[in-house]
């Protein structure tokens, strides 16, 4: 979620900032596709049964997280990768470091605010529930060990996942880029190596007062470097695999596979078209260690959105999908104020047993305001930005 300096504009409106590739050009789809995952990530907590239908885990394996995860990556090497080209080892990783302390920071304020929230809705109305729904009983009778465990890490709210593995895959970074640049492939098989005795052995870290952390770190930096690779030059060497026909019609062929069997999970009469031997190797479908057919099927998605949305892509400047490219720019911020919002919305919908109607006004109010507020972020960087642009302008 590394941040995009913006360019000064003439007019008040803030255009959506640009990340750079490798090569120099500008390129959007990033946070185009960043900002769908915060929108996604916002609709599956406010309303993981209702509106969960109008996103992408309802009908194959992978959710946004994935998508999440992987452009992180990306982003984050493309921006840390050129400083420390330009700048030199140290100072490129001052600025990993950083950026990490301010993920840090928000996952620490998002604790105290959600943690808040939810316990005054259970405690002054009278509904305990909500306290063991989103997790926070053990803050509430011990808080001081609780506090303790949410700074190491190891304690965390429902839906408040997420950061936590950010910034362990932030911190590993000023290790992982010198070793893409000198030898890219061999990284990356590190990566698949390191995935694959997790998957064998049950590597894992655990939580506060017990349990495992929801999304394995082990597990998921393979998606992590792998966005990083991809960023360093790995798709561009791949480029005439993506490209291929063949690539495309397999990876359509396994979205259809993958969304057949998500049928059979809300339609069980279609269960016996899958062949037994078949479910027992399928299943446990398993998040937390990024089951193999999760990542294939978030590989699959990505083949085919590079297909389909182009370097260029003419949508790319259209006003109807600037407040999803400046969520995607401003990720760090809005992902924090989905959260919020999400349990917000959830509150609201529960205590009212709102129906369809109700659940979608509530989704499209949460993604409006994530919108604005990031139209406000895009508007004060660019105002700060032509601020700093004159002073260095009429410096002596």
């Amino acid at each position: 979620m590394s941040a995009v300096a913006y360019q000064p504009h003439e007019t008040a409106v803030p255009k959506p900032a640009v990340s750079l590739t490798s090569s120099g050009a500008r390129e959007l789809r990033l946070d185009l596709f960043r900002g769908l995952a915060l929108w996604l990530i916002f609709i599956d907590h406010v309303s993981p049964d209702l509106l969960a239908w109008f996103t992408i885990r309802s009908y194959g394996f992978s959710d946004a997280a994935e998508i999440f995860i992987f452009i992180s990556g990306y982003t984050a090497a493309l921006v840390h990768g050129r400083a420390m080209l330009e700048a030199g080892f140290v100072i490129a990783t001052a600025r990993i470091l950083r950026r990490v302390w301010q993920i840090y920071a928000a996952h620490v304020l998002l604790f105290a605010f959600l943690v808040a929230e939810v316990s005054y809705i259970a405690i002054s109305l009278n509904r305990p529930f909500y306290a063991e729904e989103m997790t926070i009983t053990d803050f509430l009778n011990q808080p001081g060990i609780a506090m303790v465990q949410a700074l190491l890490l190891r304690y965390r709210p429902l839906n408040m996942d997420v950061l936590p593995l950010y910034i362990v895959l932030m911190a590993g970074l000023p290790l992982v880029l010198p070793m893409i640049r000198l030898a890219a492939n061999v990284t990356l098989a590190i990566s698949v190596a390191l995935y694959a005795v997790t998957l064998r052995y049950d590597l894992h870290l655990t939580t506060y007062p017990n349990g495992f952390w929801s999304f394995n770190p082990f597990a998921w930096q393979l998606l992590f470097v792998l966005g990083a690779w991809c960023a360093l030059g790995g798709a561009r060497r791949l480029a005439r695999f993506l490209s291929s026909p063949i690539t495309l019609s397999v990876s359509f062929l396994y979205l259809l596979a993958a969304f057949f069997v998500t049928l059979t999970w809300y339609f069980p009469q279609l269960k016996y078209l899958i062949p037994h031997q078949l479910e027992l190797w399928i299943y446990p479908i398993d998040k937390t260690d990024l089951d193999v057919l999760r990542l294939g099927h978030f590989l699959a998605l990505a083949i085919i959105a590079i297909r389909f949305v182009p370097a260029g892509w003419p949508g790319l400047q259209s006003r109807w999908l600037w407040p999803m490219i400046l969520c995607g720019q401003n990720s760090l911020e809005i992902f924090c104020l989905g959260v919020a919002l999400s349990f917000t919305g959830y509150f609201i919908l529960t205590e009212i047993s709102a129906g369809l109607v109700l659940h979608v006004l509530a989704g499209l109010c949460g993604i409006s305001i994530m919108s604005a507020a990031a139209w406000v972020l895009s508007w004060y960087k660019v105002f700060v930005d032509k601020r700093s642009t004159k002073g260095r302008c009429t410096r002596p």
